[in-house]
Formats: structure tokens, sequence, C-alpha cells
């Protein structure tokens, strides 16, 4: 469709999967707002449909694209052919009735907003449409700690009905192809510094079975965040638990009643020791990834300094002398043993001692070869 220069104009993105029984309808009320705005418009459906759902929108005038296979693909490939000045979204299932776009075309065109995202938890929720697991836990959790983590204020996080301008949408660098796009482009407004406003809205039940995978696609989310913020997840209790497990167990070694009085004492410091480096290289991993992937701002910067630290020669040399006095502390335990004549033995404290150090090395050998490897990917030379 070509645009007038004189008029605004607005592209409404749709996925699609096997949704034969309310595409039309889905249509007809984007139709209808085009004619009631007196706008330019075009329906741009995103389709991986197994019946006729490409057929029927086509044959109402929409554009189809596809098959493109996962949600946060569909939308990647739909926003970027979409020419409005305005872009909305919604489901192709009729959950979101579009007739209800006016409440957020008017805010983007007066200019009170450049994201305007629907609330159906401040909205009304019709009899069956939301499970009460969605509704009362799931939801609510996941925007509350997405509000923690990224400091924005909105109420439905993963409601799928939204409008933003064309220049807003050019600001959020979207990547991902699944169900956690939700939560990126809430992620990427903020830190784009978009003004976001939510309106209140009304969510319908579906006609056909839902297609959303309530652990799974919670999960996505969870650890799309956690991309984006090892820290509160990952670095922080890892941290806690590795200085307190090496606290713990340093004490009862000074003192010299590790395996005398305290046994169980020293066994809890020791296992914090383990999960503490556990936790803290997870983070790592994660970071590394955020980086390589480009997710945080000013990347370069960042993954120059990291890269500064990181050194897989110094890492390699660190753990495999720890490593190595844990095999040496392990060695003289079964030396003691077979000195004994393969009797009863009173070495808990370096066998658990020569474990731990064992672990802890071959941990930092493990992680230095997987930071190295994630960090091929970049080019070195800023």
């Amino acid at each position: 469709m070509l645009y007038r220069l004189d008029m605004p104009s607005l592209s409404i993105v749709m996925p699609s999967m096997n949704e034969e029984e309310t595409i039309r309808i889905c249509i007809e009320k984007s139709q209808s707002i085009f004619k009631k705005y007196s706008i330019e418009g075009e329906i741009i459906v995103v389709d991986n449909s197994s019946d006729r759902t490409a057929e029927i929108a086509a044959s109402m005038g929409a554009r189809v694209i596809g098959p493109i296979k996962g949600y946060g693909n569909a939308y990647l490939k739909g926003l970027a052919e979409a020419k409005g000045d305005y872009i909305a979204i919604a489901d192709a299932d009729n959950t979101y009735d579009l007739l209800e776009l006016d409440k957020f075309l008017d805010p983007l065109m007066a200019g009170e907003a450049d994201f305007i995202m629907g609330t159906r938890l401040k909205g009304n929720i019709k009899k069956g449409a939301m499970p009460w697991l969605h509704q009362y836990i799931g939801n609510p959790f996941l925007t509350a700690m997405l509000n923690f983590l990224f400091k924005t204020k909105i109420s439905d996080a993963h409601c799928g009905m939204r409008a933003f301008t064309k220049e807003a949408l050019g600001r959020m660098d979207l990547k991902t192809h699944g169900m956690e796009l939700a939560s990126e482009m809430v992620i990427e407004a903020a830190k784009a510094g978009l003004r976001i406003k939510e309106v209140p809205i009304t969510y319908y039940s579906r006609k056909a079975p839902s297609k959303l995978r309530s652990f799974q696609d919670g999960w996505r989310h969870m650890r799309f965040m956690m991309l984006y913020r090892p820290l509160p997840f990952l670095f922080l209790p890892g941290a806690v638990a590795f200085v307190l497990g090496a606290l713990i167990t340093g004490s009862l070694l000074l003192n010299g009643d590790a395996t005398e009085n305290r046994l169980h004492s020293f066994i809890l410091g020791c296992m914090l020791l383990i999960l503490g480096g556990q936790t803290l290289s997870t983070g790592a991993y994660l970071k590394t990834y955020g980086l390589v992937r480009g997710m945080y701002p000013n990347n370069k910067g960042h993954t120059a300094k990291l890269l500064d630290y990181h050194s897989l020669e110094k890492e390699l040399l660190a753990g495999s002398i720890i490593l190595a006095a844990g095999l040496l502390l392990g060695l003289k335990v079964v030396y003691t043993w077979i000195s004994s004549g393969y009797g009863s033995l009173s070495e808990v404290r370096n066998a658990v001692i020569s474990m731990i150090l064992a672990f802890i090395g071959l941990q930092l050998i493990f992680s230095a070869i997987v930071l190295s490897v994630m960090l091929l990917e970049v080019d070195t030379d800023w």
C-alpha cells in the first residue's frame, strides 16, 4: 500500500498459528481502526499455520509472511517489514480486542508516550481467559522481578497487545526468537529511555486450545532476565556462599577442631565453598555470553575489560596448581591409609580439603576453557 506524505500510517503486526476461526474478525477490527482514524494502514500476518489462516488473511487484504516458526521470530520478521509511522502488535486469536487500539493510538499520536502497553491485570479478564496460575502467580511474579531489575513500573509485563512509534522500534535492539521477546521488548524500551504508558484492556477467552506452556515459557522469561542481570541471580548469592564457606572452613581449621567437635559445620563450610564457586562460574558464563551477543550497553568497553582480566594461560596455571595441591593432599591420605595396613583411618579433614581443592582447581580450569571458547567470537582489535 502506498502512503500519502500528509497522512500518518499504521502497521498492525499479528503472528498466527492455526487461527482460521479468528483471523477474519481480527482483520475486520483492524480495518475498522483504519477507518475510524482515517489513517493509511497495513495488516501484516506472520504465519506458521497448517490450516486456512494464511488463505483467509490474504483474501482480506492482509500481507501474509511465512511460514515463520517461533513467537519471537514472527515478530522480528513482521516488525522488520512494517512501514507505518505507528506500529501495533497483537495475537491473531481475538483474545485482545483490536477495537481497543484507540486507547493505544490516542496517547501515541498526542506525543504523550513512545511505547504503549496493555494491562490485563488492571483491566478486565473474562472468565476462563487466563489460568489462575498465570493471573495470580506467574505473571505478577515475573512482572515484579522485571520491575525490580530494570526499574520499570508496569503491571502486566507479558500482555501481548502493544503499540509504539516507528522511531521507538528503531531504538529497541530486539534479538530473541521465542516467547521471551515480550520481556526483551520491555527491557529494551526501558534501556532506551522510552516513555512507557499502560492502558487497561479486556482479555477474552481463546476459541482454540492455548499454545502457551506455563513452566517452559516462564523459565524462558526468567532465563532471559538472568542473562541481562546475572548479578542478583548468581554473582551475589555465589559470592555470599563462597565467602561464608571460606570463613566457616578457615576458622575451624585455624582452631584445630574441624573434625573433632565441629565436623558437621566443617562439611557445611565445604559445601558452601563448592556451591559458591559453581554459582560464580555460571554467572561468569552468562555474563560472557551476554557480552558476546551484544546484550549490554557499551558492549565494547565491557568486553575489553573482560578480555583484560581474562587470561586462559594464567587461569589454567592457577587451576592446575590448586588441583595439584588437592591431589597431593589426597595422595598423602592414601599413603597414610596404606601405611596403617589398610585399617581404620582418621584423615577426614585432609580428605575433605583435598576434595575441595581438587574441585575448585578443576572448576577454574574448565571455566577458563569455556570462557575462552565464548570469547573466540569477539573481535579483540578495538
